[in-house]
């Protein structure tokens, strides 16, 4: 009886922390195949020149290995980011369609879900972003103002040190409006497309994954790119001489660019974030569903 009860309870436990592990792996399998792309992204968005151009200066400057550096921030942001958000998705949904009577949830309240699941991981993932993006724009600084961080763990300890702990959470407000817009995007149209794809269309599970996961894609970042540059500068600002970041905040920084670049300028390497962000949402679904699947073969 009592053992009955023990494996009930683990169970219960598994249950509750099973989106969140598997969130959380299939981010950081995303990740490792992704990273190149995002690398380039950052410094499209640098102004270092056209993807092409950034592509061909990394490998005859740097070599191969720049493509995965800042690598060790991008599993930890995913471990923590993508671990709260998908899992914080399917216990909010999970709860919500429980309060709908087992019926499938309406877009509009996938689209809350996904708002506030962006939110939470957002909040945990920001300390491994600030590592990430302070990581990819260091070799674009000059050799004086180089940091050289040898890892994750390092930039965040030398963040830390030298600016305070909450200089972690720098550029946490863009961070979290942009996560909420792509999460809205992602993980929404993500359910909404399997629902469509498999009961209306009657596609099979192969098709469905590839077409939800597509559409997934495209509309997290459709919906977050200009968050994603005003996040960015944000996070990679520094100081100058006398000490005044050229930004006063997220809303100086949105009406700067408006002045100086107009609204298009918020779409700044918007192909290379097409291809970075649309391609890293199919693989996390896939992999996730790789994931489901091999947990349900062994009774996990």
């Amino acid at each position: 009886m009592a053992e009955t009860k023990k494996q009930q309870g683990n169970a219960g436990m598994w249950a509750t922390v099973k989106p969140f592990v598997n969130g959380g792996t299939s981010g950081m399998m995303s990740i490792s195949v992704i990273q190149p792309v995002d690398m380039v992204k950052v410094r499209v968005q640098l102004g270092q020149g056209s993807a092409v151009q950034v592509t061909k200066n990394m490998l005859r400057d740097e070599g191969v290995k720049a493509f995965y550096k800042g690598l060790s921030a991008g599993l930890l942001r995913q471990a923590t980011y993508t671990t709260g958000r998908i899992g914080s998705f399917r216990i909010l949904t999970a709860k919500a369609t429980a309060a709908n009577d087992g019926k499938p949830l309406p877009l509009y309240q996938k689209a809350l879900c996904g708002l506030t699941a962006g939110a939470i991981g957002a909040s945990f993932g920001n300390p491994a972003d600030v590592a990430l993006i302070r990581m990819q724009a260091d070799a674009t600084l000059p050799q004086a103002q180089r940091r050289n961080y040898k890892n994750a763990f390092h930039a965040i300890y030398r963040i830390v040190a030298d600016e305070g702990v909450l200089a972690l959470w720098k550029g946490a407000g863009p961070t979290i409006v942009r996560a909420m817009a792509l999460n809205m995007g992602m993980l929404a149209s993500y359910d909404q497309s399997v629902e469509f794809c498999r009961d209306s269309l009657g596609l099979g599970e192969t098709a469905t994954l590839l077409g939800a996961s597509a559409v997934s894609g495209f509309f997290a970042s459709a919906c977050s790119l200009p968050f994603d540059y005003v996040k960015t500068q944000i996070q990679k600002m520094q100081p100058n001489a006398e000490g005044k970041y050229p930004y006063a905040g997220p809303w100086d920084c949105t009406l700067k660019t408006l002045k100086s670049g107009g609204p298009f300028k918020f779409y700044t390497g918007f192909p290379v974030y097409c291809l970075r962000i649309a391609p890293n949402a199919m693989l996390t679904w896939i992999f996730l569903h790789q994931i489901q699947k091999f947990q349900g073969s062994i009774g996990l």
